[in-house]
């Protein structure tokens, strides 16, 4: 048995089964593949997978039990490369943080910027996507710490914390009948904004099901005419008088967007929470621990290595013994 043959079963699993695929994954050829996962069946006396002809069609009832077996021993082998990295060179290495549009926009800058002036030998990489794709970059090993408000806690293999707490703005342009309400004294409504087109996120992103939800409990049917993924098309159609743009109030920035006005709605949907997700038993690196410190500043490495190793209740002494020696 060979780590080669573990990471061919687990990326046929992960690639619907398509060796081909899993060859270009492994950087080999496909018959050199479908022999790795023979071999490992040969050796365990059970067949992974079921089989068509020569193509794998899906996971025999051994496969479904054997997998998550493979995927902690992988996973197991990249905890033990970190752990001897942060004893060997402690500040250097790479680290893949995987976040939504709105918050590589607009959370993350400032805390980037900190630490690749703190751990200049560190190469950082930033993925964006949706949030279910922030969830399997970090199953799939591809990100170290996701960002995200939405979809990171209904799986069971990442442990989610609590980041930061936001709330929603209305951005309309200047003269708008919405900001000559406010002027007289009259509360912003969600009645008041279903008179108007209304321009927001996608479904699945930056709090869009607190929108909906706070419309629906009114009773009130918005007429949403455009949706995008994040708050900068939103603002860029507001300008041009499509509608008005309901978007993170972080996203807005009084001297970059001149051409637009902020009217606060946290009264009208509810406060949103940005979640650090973390796959469990992952060993992180002492720079990733401090990353998550920097950018929520109650998450201390502590809290942090609890929730990561819920599945392994003595992990976290060992890497803060590593990460003294370190």
């Amino acid at each position: 048995m060979n780590f080669q043959q573990l990471r061919a079963v687990r990326e046929a699993a992960r690639n619907g089964y398509n060796l081909t695929e899993v060859a270009h994954v492994l950087y080999t050829s496909q018959p050199g593949v479908s022999r790795q996962i023979r071999e490992l069946e040969d050796e365990l006396g059970v067949d992974i997978f079921i089989r068509a002809g020569k193509r794998l069609t899906g996971l025999t009832p051994p496969g479904e039990a054997i997998l998550p077996i493979v995927d902690r021993l992988l996973l197991e082998s990249e905890n033990l490369r970190r752990a001897g990295a942060d004893f060997h060179a402690s500040r250097s290495g790479q680290l893949s943080i995987a976040a939504t549009h709105s918050q590589a926009r607009y959370a993350l800058p400032l805390v980037v910027r900190d630490f690749r002036e703190q751990f200049p030998d560190v190469a950082l990489h930033l993925h964006q996507g949706s949030p279910r794709q922030v969830a399997e970059m970090l199953l799939s090993g591809a990100a170290d710490i996701g960002v995200a408000t939405e979809a990171l806690t209904g799986y069971a293999s990442l442990a989610t914390l609590p980041g930061y707490r936001w709330t929603h703005s209305v951005v309309v342009p200047p003269g708008h009948p919405l900001l000559a309400q406010q002027e007289a004294g009259r509360p912003l409504t969600l009645q008041s904004l279903v008179r108007f087109p209304i321009i927001t996120y996608e479904q699945g992103y930056t709090g869009r099901s607190h929108i909906d939800e706070s419309f629906a409990a009114a009773e009130v049917t918005p007429n949403v005419v455009l949706t995008a993924m994040d708050a900068d098309v939103i603002k860029t159609y507001v300008e041009l008088g499509m509608g008005i743009g309901i978007v993170a109030s972080i996203a807005f920035d009084e001297e970059r967007d001149r051409n637009l006005r902020a009217i606060d709605a946290g009264h009208l949907f509810k406060v949103n929470t940005t979640r650090i997700a973390l796959r469990k038993g992952v060993w992180l690196r002492a720079y990733a621990l401090q990353f998550i410190e920097s950018f929520v500043p109650t998450l201390k490495r502590e809290v942090v290595l609890q929730a990561v190793s819920a599945t392994a209740p003595d992990e976290p002494a060992a890497q803060a013994t590593a990460q003294k020696a370190a």
